[in-house]
């Protein structure tokens, strides 16, 4: 009897069992996330959280978010590094979350990949459950899908959704925000997640630097200082607004510290940042120097070393920034809110970065 030439599954690039063993690594590093409301464990069709632990709350407001970590995926590619990138998700998703007040829940994950390795994909959970652990969540499921033909053996991309819970008279935004308010800049950890299509452009593409090379005003490669991980705000802020009266917070994604500072700032109102109060890191000097990058452009798409801001009422400032130097966060007062005027947004930068 002649072998069958049929197509299958596994021919067309697909590697089930490859899945299967990537679903086995990861179970230790998502037991590590577990919250009790969490029902049972990964391997079914849907996480479960258990409701009823919301009962404590009058009006509670379910708040979801969902990102992704962009271009950042390539650095990691590159270096083979997998166990980074997964914080850089939680913090894109978890810190949006958080910005309304909401407590972080639980979070759920979607890795697309070319090939299914299952340590690259265990690495990468991995990541993600420690996120988690940092933002407080649970990580009750995922998926890892296989594209062969779509993407390259080594190419992975990943993106995440959440879900929080406020209590509808906690929740905060621009109906607290008031004239005379407080803004506090919290430092990022370096580039975060955002503008890496303009830095891989400029510091790999253009002037050809090797993600391997030691750059000294970075103290540290190249590749390193791309790679380190977004910053997780979430039980920073959290604290804080149990510690002090907070308006709103605004986490500086793609589009730079003033627009998403904008976001939050209802129209009669206008926020003023001071540059001088702070200095941004190497990796914006390196990138708009290399690049001959024009300050403006920079700013509007990297977060020029503030990776999230508290808006506070002046009197809370000092047991504010108390509190979050006590949690090892370094934080500062970047500005004030003042009336609109004549300006065409919410929010500005003004005068010039301190040296």
């Amino acid at each position: 009897m002649s072998e069958t030439t049929g197509a299958s599954y596994a021919a067309a690039g697909v590697d089930i069992e490859a899945g299967d063993r990537a679903v086995e690594l990861m179970k230790e590093w998502v037991k590590k996330t577990r919250r009790p409301e969490v029902l049972g464990g990964i391997g079914g069709f849907a996480g479960l959280f258990d409701a009823s632990a919301l009962k404590r709350y009058e009006r509670p407001l379910l708040a979801s978010a969902t990102d992704g970590v962009g271009t950042k995926v390539d650095i990691a590619r590159r270096l083979g590094v997998y166990d980074t990138i997964g914080h850089d998700l939680v913090a894109m998703v978890m810190d949006d979350i958080v910005v309304c007040g909401a407590e972080p829940l639980f979070m759920t994950d979607y890795i697309c990949v070319g090939k299914v390795h299952p340590e690259r994909v265990a690495a990468i959970v991995k990541g993600i459950a420690e996120g988690c652990v940092l933002a407080g969540c649970a990580l009750v499921g995922g998926e890892t899908a296989e594209h062969p033909g779509l993407l390259g053996e080594d190419d992975f991309d990943v993106a995440g959704a959440g879900t929080g819970v406020v209590e509808a008279d906690r929740l905060l935004g621009p109906d607290r925000i008031r004239k005379g308010d407080t803004v506090i800049a919290m430092a990022s950890s370096g580039l975060h997640s955002n503008g890496y299509s303009l830095v891989r452009h400029v510091l790999l593409d253009r002037a050809g630097l090797a993600l391997e090379s030691e750059v000294a005003e970075l103290g540290r490669t190249l590749g390193e200082e791309l790679l380190e991980p977004t910053k997780i705000y979430s039980l920073d802020c959290l604290a804080l607004t149990r510690t002090t009266e907070v308006h709103a917070y605004s986490h500086v994604t793609g589009g730079g510290l003033a627009a998403n500072l904008a976001r939050v700032v209802p129209d009669a109102l206008h926020a003023v940042v001071d540059r001088s109060s702070w200095t941004p890191g190497a990796v914006f000097d390196l990138v708009g120097r290399t690049g001959d990058v024009e300050r403006l452009e920079l700013e509007k798409t990297l977060n020029m070393g503030v990776g999230m801001i508290a808006i506070v009422p002046e009197e809370s400032t000092d047991v504010a920034l108390a509190t979050l130097a006590d949690r090892g966060v370094d934080a500062w007062v970047a500005g004030e809110i003042t009336d609109r005027g004549d300006k065409e947004t919410g929010a500005e930068l003004v005068g010039d970065y301190a040296v």
